[in-house]
């Protein structure tokens, strides 16, 4: 039957790709009002404007993030919204925070509400980790990226919460010097952090 095959495409894509749009209807013959029709049904779940992921039911701590990353597929997930995930401080943010490429489109999505900051080169680039949520693929900045970024912003997230994750994260042993050194000098911060840490290795 066409309607079945026509629906059950666009499980299957949903399932293989975390998260299916309007154009990936089009993509294989299928008008895209299947999409708004299974999510009435109940098989898939409206994310954003056009944007749908299969219906698990299974809704995680990190929620957010999953939907995040499926409105804004080419941004990494950063700062308080990272050290969220990480377990690093005591941040709780009622945002979250992505970081985009200079130059590209932001999203302005009604849920979740981004906190959008822009990068250039590695500062966008260089220490994006991969983790998946409700099994969608997040990108997401590694602990030592994400500690350097802190300071970076500074002036937005405040001194005070950089201070407050690089020394969680040193207690944690989640970070290792050359490490932190490096993405600090891809962020031009290494002459602002350098006595902080020789203040914690002491």
């Amino acid at each position: 039957m066409v309607h079945a095959t026509a629906a059950e495409t666009l499980i299957e894509l949903a399932r293989e790709q975390g998260i299916i749009s309007a154009s990936d209807a089009a993509a294989h013959g299928i008008n895209r009002g299947w999409l708004p029709r299974l999510a009435a049904a109940g098989r898939l779940e409206r994310i954003a404007r056009g944007r749908y992921r299969l219906a698990t039911g299974e809704i995680s701590e990190h929620h957010t993030l999953a939907l995040a990353a499926g409105i804004a597929p080419n941004a990494v997930i950063c700062l308080l919204s990272a050290l969220q995930y990480h377990e690093i401080g005591v941040q709780s943010p009622a945002e979250v925070w992505i970081a985009l490429k200079r130059g590209s489109w932001r999203p302005r999505p009604d849920y979740p509400p981004l906190r959008v900051v822009h990068l250039a080169g590695e500062s966008f680039s260089a220490g994006v980790e991969h983790y998946v949520i409700e099994g969608i693929q997040v990108p997401i900045y590694s602990v030592a990226k994400t500690v350097a970024d802190c300071f970076k912003f500074r002036y937005q997230i405040g001194l005070d919460v950089a201070l407050e994750a690089l020394a969680d994260a040193w207690r944690q042993h989640r970070l290792v010097l050359a490490e932190l050194n490096h993405f600090a000098g891809i962020n031009r911060v290494q002459r602002v952090m350098q006595p902080y840490i020789e203040a914690l290795i002491q």
